[in-house]
């Protein structure tokens, strides 16, 4: 298992949850396995392109993760991170 940290713009989608289990091997599986529980999670990080969003982070540890190709471990931990914006 693998444990995802949940930013709190997203919490509405895990009922609240701002840490969750998922399975998977890249960060992409770990992203549908969290649809499959969650739905809509998946597209507010990931865009129709398979491409994470650009306002979105995701780390894997303590690396960013560029694509949804990016291993992960069980065990491991995932963060995903709402970038900041504003002008």
């Amino acid at each position: 298992m693998i444990s995802v940290l949940i930013p709190s713009q997203l919490i509405a989608y895990t009922g609240g949850a701002t840490r969750v289990e998922a399975r998977g091997a890249t960060v992409g599986e770990v992203m549908d396995d969290l649809d499959r529980r969650f739905a809509g999670l998946k597209f507010r990080v990931i865009d129709e392109q398979d491409r994470i969003r650009r306002h979105m982070r995701i780390f894997v540890g303590q690396l960013e993760a560029r694509t949804t190709n990016a291993a992960v471990s069980d065990g491991g931990e995932v963060l995903i991170f709402g970038a900041l914006s504003g002008g």
